[in-house]
């Protein structure tokens, strides 16, 4: 159980989360002194256990911060980090992961209180036909307690933590601590404007009116789709830090990556189409792809959760992004060149050599810009990352002239995150033959795309969302 209040001063999370990270360091530095004395096997017994303690101990007191500190440990449990030492990286990822379906919750005689503010003292029992007080599942700014209505329906009921808001405010006044997360949700990109698109999307985070109204759209333009499910909101019962939807069963990420391959391929696919579609489909994505938002439904659907950080694009920014997509897999380096100055992230073109643009693009966003059946792995994702963000990268020169536009540094988190879930599942699929249905109007890549156009089109949704021929 954590602690009853969420520690709110910035010196104060900063001295909270370093005691916590200094104790540790100091007792690994110890431990691998001590190790120069000991028998090889009992020097790594040693090492691992200490590895193992430091794991614990940080997710305890992220669990235990909430809010942007606690969004960085969600974030290292499913994309590796350099703080993590590669042969223990398990063991990290291990304990980190369960922040983002079973992080500490608050005592429900404080959490209550919030329900009682915001419905003005109508009464929970007359709201509410049973309400849980233990919490089924926390995050970083509120934590979820299954209910039921009168009616007979079962809810999931989403409270935010008293003082989160002035703990977010204080971690987004924290230069330190908003750059290092920036970093570790956007790699390689300018850190500065990283920091402040997370301080409005986070902002936005709060306000679960902004975020009951991002879930309907999404729930509308999904409503009968015949394997992608979004839960209904119930709008009578939400707040602004109340947010009452239904209640989804079913298998959690870490039981999916238990299932035979195929299975995993089509839950894959599903996330791939789901988070890269809605863009071409609704104009809106999902920015936050951590793994505790999918649930695999009974039926075999997904459900998608959690629509606290969405992003709008308007459709001239995503017909350019058609434009470079198309010209990298067409490997046309000086249409690519073009495409991505277009888009803001080179300002002189003349100083880029477009070959070396397209290999840094390609080992970047070749995972669905080759046309070939692809697996995804962990390692795929390490390379990713250190093309976007490692000195010792070759093409460390490239980052150091590349800027990213406000409007794109969300959609670059998106691609990063769903590529790192993909990787945990070792997805496979021919991930460009999917893009290109949107792209260019293909036909469907096999039998999901067959269903997903079906029910489009019976919506009388075009096939091509944006470029229409093929350049």
């Amino acid at each position: 159980m954590a602690d009853d209040k969420i520690p709110k001063g910035r010196i104060r999370r900063s001295a909270k989360l370093g005691s916590a990270l200094g104790v540790q360091a100091t007792r690994y530095a110890g431990t691998k002194a001590a190790n120069v004395a000991r028998s090889d096997e009992r020097a790594e017994r040693q090492l691992e256990a200490r590895h193992l303690e430091t794991a614990i101990k940080m997710a305890s007191t992220l669990g235990e911060m909430k809010g942007a500190a606690m969004k960085l440990g969600q974030l290292a449990s499913f994309i590796d980090t350099e703080f993590l030492p590669p042969e223990y990286a398990e063991l990290y990822q291990g304990e980190l992961a369960k922040l983002r379906s079973s992080a500490p919750s608050m005592p429900w005689e404080k959490v209550s209180k919030v329900l009682e503010e915001e419905y003005r003292g109508e009464p929970l029992e007359e709201l509410f036909a049973e309400i849980e007080e233990d919490a089924f599942a926390a995050a970083s700014i509120g934590q979820v307690h299954r209910a039921s209505l009168h009616d007979g329906r079962a809810v999931a009921v989403k409270i935010q933590y008293p003082g989160i808001a002035e703990a977010l405010e204080s971690d987004l006044r924290n230069v330190g601590m908003i750059m290092r997360l920036a970093r570790a949700i956007a790699p390689g990109l300018d850190a500065r404007e990283v920091a402040e698109e997370l301080r409005l999307r986070v902002m936005e985070e709060l306000d679960y009116e902004y975020e009951a109204q991002s879930q309907r759209t999404f729930a509308r333009a999904y409503r009968g789709h015949p394997f992608i499910y979004v839960p209904d909101v119930l709008t009578r019962l939400s707040r602004r830090r109340v947010l009452v939807t239904e209640y989804v069963d079913g298998l959690g990420f870490e039981d999916v990556k238990r299932l035979p391959q195929e299975d995993r391929n089509r839950f894959g696919e599903i996330i791939f189409r789901f988070c890269f579609g809605s863009i071409y489909h609704l104009q809106q994505f999902n920015a936050d792809p951590h793994p505790g938002n999918y649930i695999l439904m009974p039926d075999a659907r997904v459900a998608f959760l959690d629509f606290g950080m969405t992003k709008r694009l308007d459709r001239e920014q995503i017909e350019l992004e058609q434009r470079a997509i198309d010209a990298a897999a067409r490997r046309d380096p000086e249409a690519l060149r073009e495409a991505l100055h277009d888009l803001g992230f080179i300002k002189n073109p003349s100083k880029f050599d477009a070959e070396r643009l397209m290999e840094h693009v390609m080992v970047v966003g070749g995972w669905y810009m080759e046309d070939r059946e692809i697996e995804l792995t962990p390692k795929r994702v390490m390379k990713v990352i250190e093309a976007t963000s490692d000195p010792r990268s070759a093409y460390f020169d490239l980052m150091r002239r590349e800027s990213i536009p406000a409007e794109e540094l969300m959609g670059r988190r998106m691609e990063t995150g769903v590529l790192a879930v993909l990787a945990q599942l070792r997805a496979k699929r021919n991930w460009h033959r999917i893009s290109r249905e949107w792209i260019y109007g293909d036909p469907p890549a096999g039998e999901l795309g067959e269903l997903e156009w079906a029910y489009f089109e019976e919506r009388g949704e075009r096939r091509v969302p944006g470029i229409a021929e093929r350049a």
